[in-house]
């Protein structure tokens, strides 16, 4: 008797156990069809990442899309502000995949912490938050509330290689 028992209680734990790996940020990165990107090598002296305590802090990316090219153009002069969101997005593609690669298992992640977001704009452009809103709203659909997070949202007279966009990001991970 006491075998029937234990087995529903056995199947119970196993189901939130199944729920819990489903929730993972890898299992959403794979329900949004994301496939991260091998993290580019930096292009001048600096690193991807500099991680210090439990503080993970990562270099400017920009926007290159899954073709290998980069979203370019200036905000407000050559891009709309859908087409600027979208580049925000990727952008945040490569950070995630930066911190993959960093950390090995995104749920290591316990928080994002701080996002600049740079906007390559025209001096008349002020719509910067709704570009980079498509690196919050990603940071928020992977890690949940884990990727809320302080933000600046700036336009540039220019960026590297005319990208649209460069953010980088502050996060605090598991030691």
């Amino acid at each position: 008797m006491m075998k029937y028992f234990l087995l529903p209680i056995f199947i119970l734990f196993s189901g939130i156990n199944l729920i819990a790996q489903t929730d993972t940020p890898e299992a959403k990165l794979e329900k949004a069809g994301i496939t991260l990107p091998v993290p580019g090598k930096p292009v001048a002296n600096y690193v991807n990442f500099v991680k210090t305590g439990n503080l993970i802090f990562l270099s400017g990316k920009g926007p290159k899309k899954p073709d290998g090219k980069n979203v370019v153009g200036k905000l407000g002069k050559d891009l709309t502000i859908e087409q600027g969101y979208e580049a925000a997005r990727f952008t945040g593609i490569q950070q995630i995949a930066v911190l993959k690669d960093a950390l090995g298992d995104l749920s290591k992640v316990k928080r994002i912490v701080k996002v600049t977001g740079m906007v390559n704009a025209t001096s008349d452009f002020v719509d910067q938050p709704k570009v980079i809103n498509g690196y919050s709203d990603l940071m928020v659909e992977i890690f949940g509330e884990k990727g809320k997070h302080a933000r600046a949202a700036v336009g540039m007279g220019s960026l590297p290689g005319n990208i649209a966009v460069e953010i980088e990001m502050i996060g605090e991970v598991e030691d």
